[in-house]
């Protein structure tokens, strides 16, 4: 993978590139700013970037408003947010299109270096990956038409294990159920939202993640 960094603390910075690297990972640029951020990703057109949200000159929010803008300048760019921080306000303009490719991760949360990788590379292919915290966060401004209104308890706990990047081995163990179980709750869902078989699973996978999220 082709992997742009985006972090403005060194330390980290640096650290983030030599883990990239020692797995394979081809970092094509390192910013410390949101700016240089969209710039770089419109220059390299990487397969990921991973971007904190704080960063210079205000330290609230430049990443996520970057983030927004370089998705903007190269459509469907694909971004892992990685971050100390849940910062929801610019979190719908990220999800605003249906082309996934989204995640964000807190930083104190990830605690095996397989899974971030697994993340990043799950961004990478256009899927989706969001701590279970900064779904919480999503979650509390659900507004009242609830597109998700027509979903089973159950159908809303594999749809939040879906958003979190989990396979479908992973949930059926989570909520110890089988995998047909698993498939058959997924169908449910896809069927409830209006995400039918024409389109490919994966697909139909990320437009309910970001159905969700928007929600």
């Amino acid at each position: 993978m082709r992997v742009v960094v985006a972090d403005d603390a060194v330390l980290i910075r640096e650290g983030l590139v030599r883990l990239l690297e020692e797995f394979g990972c081809e970092v094509v640029a390192t910013v410390g700013d949101g700016d240089a951020l969209v710039e770089a990703v419109a220059e390299h057109k990487p397969d990921v970037s991973v971007v904190d949200v704080r960063m210079p000159p205000s330290f609230t929010d430049e990443g996520l408003r970057a983030a927004v803008e370089a998705r903007r300048r190269v459509p469907g760019a694909p971004v892992l947010i990685l971050s100390q921080y849940v910062e929801v306000s610019y979190a719908d303009d990220l999800l605003a299109d249906a082309r996934g490719a989204v995640g964000y991760l807190l930083k104190d949360r990830v605690v095996d270096v397989d899974e971030f990788l697994e993340g990043l590379r799950r961004v990478a292919a256009g899927g989706t990956v969001f701590d279970p915290q900064v779904v919480s966060q999503l979650m509390v401004r659900r507004r009242k038409d609830d597109p998700l209104a027509q979903l089973t308890p159950r159908e809303r706990e594999v749809l939040g294990l879906m958003a979190e990047g989990k396979s479908n081995p992973a949930i059926g163990r989570q909520l110890v159920i089988s995998d047909g179980a698993v498939e058959k709750h997924i169908r449910s869902i896809f069927n409830k939202l209006g995400l039918y078989a024409e389109d490919s699973d994966q697909h139909r996978r990320v437009l309910a993640v970001l159905a969700y999220l928007r929600s």
